[in-house]
Formats: C-alpha cells, sequence, structure tokens
C-alpha cells in the first residue's frame, strides 16, 4: 500500500493528477446492489486496485467475473482475507452482515468503509470502531450526503455562526410510494427496519453534520405498517415487492433531543398518501436558518428578513457524491486525510435510528446512551 497518492478532491471540485505510486488493493465484500456503484466509482480513482469479490451468490460473483473482470472470487470472506491479504475492504451487504464482516476485516489488519446505515444496532457500532482502532486502521461510514455540495455549504454557514444557537431540525426522506421490489428491504431481521433506517438515516447523517454533530440523548418514535404487507395493483415506479416477506414499517416518525437542547425531528415513508416524495431538511437557530432543497439561507440583515440563495454550486449528483466519498476513504487510507464520515458519526446516528425503534416498541420516551 502507498505511503502518499498525487490524485486530490476536494469537496468542491476535483483535481486529477498522473498517479505514479503503489495502489490500495480493495476486496468488495457483497457484490449485488450499491456494489455495482462502488466497483464503477473506484475505478476513476487511480490509486485504487480491486483485487477480489466476495458474495454469497454466485450468479453476482459471475456478474463481477463478466463486467468487471475480477478474476479472484469467494463466498466466504474470511478465506478472502486469508488468502488475498487486501489492503482495505469496502461492505455493501445487506445491513444484518456489516458488523461482522466489518470486525473481521479490522482484525485481518484492513481498512474499512462500509455502506450505511453501519451496523443493525449501536453495540455492533461499536465492536467495529474498538476492532478498528485496536488494529489501528481506518474505518469509514458510506454516508455520501454529508458530501453534497449544499450540506457543505449549510455547513460552512453554521461553522461562520450566521444560525446562532441551533434549536430545531426537520429532516424528510418520503416517497408516495417506492418500497424496493428488489434486495431484502422489507425482512427487518436482515435490514434492522424500512424507511427510517434505509433512506432516513441519509437524511439524519447529512442534518447531524451540518447542524455540528451534537450528542443525542433522548428519542421518542412511531411507526405503523398499512401498506407494504398487502399486496397492490397501483401502478407505481416499483411495483411487485414480495409483500409476504414484507415486516418493515411503511412509516416512521422520531422525535431526538440533544445534550445541546436542540431537538431533530424525522419523517420517513416508503409509501405514504402525500403530494409527492420529499427529500429535505431544514434548520431553525436564533440568529438564522436554512432550507437544503431548495438550498436557503434565512436571516435578518441590515433591519431586513431576507432570503438567501446561492447564486452557483458544485454538481452533487450521484455519481459525483460517491466518488467524494470514496476519495475521502481511499486519503484516509493513503495519506491520514481527516474522515468526513468516521466510524464514531455510524454510531451516533445508529443510536438516533435504534432510539426511534425503541421507542416505537415501547411507547414512549427513551434515553439513548
Amino acid at each position: 500500500m502507498a505511503n502518499s497518492a498525487v490524485s486530490t478532491e476536494s469537496l468542491g471540485g476535483t483535481k486529477s493528477v498522473a498517479y505514479t505510486g503503489k495502489k490500495l488493493r480493495v476486496a468488495m465484500v457483497g457484490c449485488g446492489g450499491i456494489a455495482d456503484a462502488h466497483v464503477k466509482m473506484f475505478a476513476g480513482i487511480p490509486e485504487v486496485e480491486i483485487v477480489a469479490g466476495v458474495d454469497i451468490n454466485p450468479e453476482q460473483l459471475k456478474v463481477m467475473k463478466e463486467k468487471y473482470g475480477m478474476t479472484r472470487l469467494y463466498t466466504d470472506w474470511r478465506a478472502m482475507l486469508k488468502e488475498v491479504k487486501p489492503d482495505a475492504v469496502d461492505v455493501c451487504t445487506p445491513n444484518g452482515v456489516h458488523a461482522a464482516a466489518a470486525v473481521d476485516a479490522s482484525q485481518a489488519g484492513c481498512h474499512v468503509i462500509t455502506e450505511k446505515p453501519m451496523a443493525m444496532t449501536p453495540a455492533e457500532c461499536s465492536r467495529m470502531i474498538a476492532a478498528a482502532k485496536k488494529a489501528r486502521k481506518v474505518l469509514a461510514i458510506g454516508f455520501q450526503y454529508r458530501y453534497h455540495p449544499v450540506t457543505q455549504m449549510i455547513k460552512r454557514f453554521r461553522e461562520e455562526g450566521q444560525f446562532g444557537n441551533i434549536m430545531f431540525v426537520k429532516c424528510q426522506a418520503l416517497r408516495r410510494r417506492g418500497i424496493p421490489n428488489w434486495g431484502v428491504f422489507g425482512q427487518k431481521e436482515l435490514q434492522g427496519g424500512g424507511p427510517m433506517i434505509d433512506i432516513g438515516v441519509h437524511v439524519i447523517e447529512m442534518a447531524h453534520y451540518a447542524m455540528g454533530r451534537p450528542r443525542p440523548v433522548a428519542a421518542t418514535g412511531n411507526t405503523w405498517t398499512y401498506m407494504g404487507n398487502k399486496k397492490s395493483d397501483v401502478v407505481s415506479m416499483w411495483p411487485g415487492w414480495d409483500w409476504k416477506k414484507y415486516t418493515v414499517e411503511d412509516l416512521a416518525i422520531g422525535h431526538i433531543r440533544f445534550e445541546n437542547g436542540a431537538v431533530l425531528q424525522i419523517e420517513a415513508s416508503f409509501c405514504g398518501h402525500i403530494e409527492k416524495d420529499v427529500w429535505n431538511f431544514s434548520m431553525v437557530g436564533d440568529k438564522g436558518g436554512c432550507n437544503w432543497d431548495p438550498a436557503a439561507i434565512y436571516t435578518d440583515k441590515a433591519g431586513t428578513m431576507v432570503n438567501m440563495t446561492p447564486a452557483w454550486l458544485p454538481q452533487g449528483d450521484f455519481s459525483s457524491l460517491f466518488t467524494t466519498k470514496l476519495r475521502n476513504f481511499v486519503d484516509g487510507c493513503l495519506k491520514g486525510t481527516p474522515l468526513e464520515a468516521p466510524g464514531e458519526d455510524g454510531l451516533a446516528v445508529q443510536k438516533m435510528l435504534d432510539g426511534v425503534y425503541r421507542s416505537a416498541a415501547a411507547g414512549r420516551e427513551v434515553k439513548i446512551d
């Protein structure tokens, strides 16, 4: 593994320079679904070499071989770690496997990046962090929306004191009808939950990051299942989900209290009778506020209430966000660059998700330790 890299990418843009050093040897654990995007984006980072793929499904391994030329393919990551000895592991399995794969990889001396959410429970997250620290290796979480240009803009305004003390944050990850009809997204035992842990996690992570990562101390939550576990003939973008195996919520509402007095509200749905899909967060502080989509800053200037909008921001599409998050991970491995999404952030977000679910099950507010 190289001690330095030449290519660099900032959060606001990309700078490409020819790379001549030894590459970071990365193994993929989980080769279905989102792994395809990871492999594609890694191909654009010259410091990276994909050296192996692991999946329990032989068909997924066949795709990796035919599409990307992978030759070292395994159904057991432990065998792969022993034989290939990669520098880093990218975990793209279902949520329920994140912790075991990440801990084993760290113990084998590998840096680790894992897809969101970090794991199934805060306890699993803590074990992952401990294993990485003991091995003195990098542990990053795939929270790409904190790299979005609008999130970064809001973070800069907050750091400059433009919002003052942030009191209230509202997060929304709402689909009118968007139950995934692939993978295991409807199976609680493998995913940990439905829209709250699958898409709510994205908006929570970027909002929590932008507001300065305060420590969560309590949660209240409610969940409802009313559509996903029934057969439907309604025309939608992803019809024909496996409703017979659907054991997660359709709608989840959460309320998080933080140590600094701030409150975060999260609304997440796979299917809800709403006007349209919503992907947004807004913040209210005692000096100003903001909105993510459309991007705007609200404050008082010269005795006047003003709404400010950016004249230009870099593109924040799927490809650029994935490339930037993977670049940050690679730079963390090769150069010791600080991670924008370290394991500790994944643990904080997991505590919030866990708190909402525990509260919904208990029917009362629960403490977050």
